[in-house]
C-alpha cells in the first residue's frame, strides 16, 4: 500500500501487490499450441506466461500469436495446433522485473502490456503484476493525498 509520511511517499514492491504463481495459468514450453489454446479460452486470458520444467520463466504466449499461426490462405489451418510447440511461436521479448522492484517500475512496463512477469533473481517464476493492481494503488493514493491535504 502507499503510504505518506510527512510529505514523503512510500511504494509498495511488487512482492506485496502481484499475483502469485500458483495462482497464474501457464503453460510450459513444449507443450503443443492446440493445449495453449485450450489454456488460453478456459482461463479466459488473452496470454499467458510460458516456463519450462523447472519453472524458469521463458516467454509468453497469446491468442493472437496462434491464431496467427494457424491462419492459412483462405482459412485457419487448425490441424497445425497439434503439430506446433508454444516455444516455436512464443513472446520471448517480453520484460520482466523483480519482486523488489516498486510499483512504479511496473507501471512504465504496463503502459505497454496488460501484464508483467515477476521473476526470482535466478530466472524462476514468482507471479505477474497486472494494470489492474496498480490501478487500484494509484486510486488508494488519490484517496489518502486528499485525505491528507484536507
Amino acid at each position: 500500500m502507499v503510504s505518506i509520511e510527512k510529505d514523503k511517499l512510500t511504494w509498495p514492491t511488487l512482492a506485496e501487490l502481484m499475483i502469485p504463481s500458483e495462482k497464474v495459468a501457464h503453460v510450459q514450453i513444449g507443450n503443443p499450441l492446440e493445449h495453449a489454446l485450450l489454456v488460453l479460452v478456459k482461463s479466459g486470458y488473452s496470454a499467458v506466461p510460458v516456463l519450462d520444467p523447472t519453472y524458469k520463466f521463458q516467454g509468453v504466449i497469446s491468442k493472437t500469436k496462434i491464431l496467427e499461426e494457424t491462419l492459412g490462405i483462405e482459412e485457419f489451418e487448425l490441424n497445425r495446433l497439434s503439430e506446433i510447440q508454444v516455444n516455436e511461436i512464443m513472446d520471448a521479448d517480453v520484460p520482466c522485473l523483480q519482486p523488489g522492484n516498486h510499483m512504479i517500475d511496473a507501471l512504465h512496463k504496463l503502459i505497454d502490456y496488460p501484464f508483467v512477469c515477476v521473476t526470482n533473481e535466478d530466472g524462476e517464476f514468482d507471479g505477474i503484476i497486472t494494470r489492474r493492481s496498480i490501478l487500484k494503488q494509484y486510486s488508494k493514493h488519490y484517496h489518502e493525498i486528499l485525505k491528507y491535504h484536507e
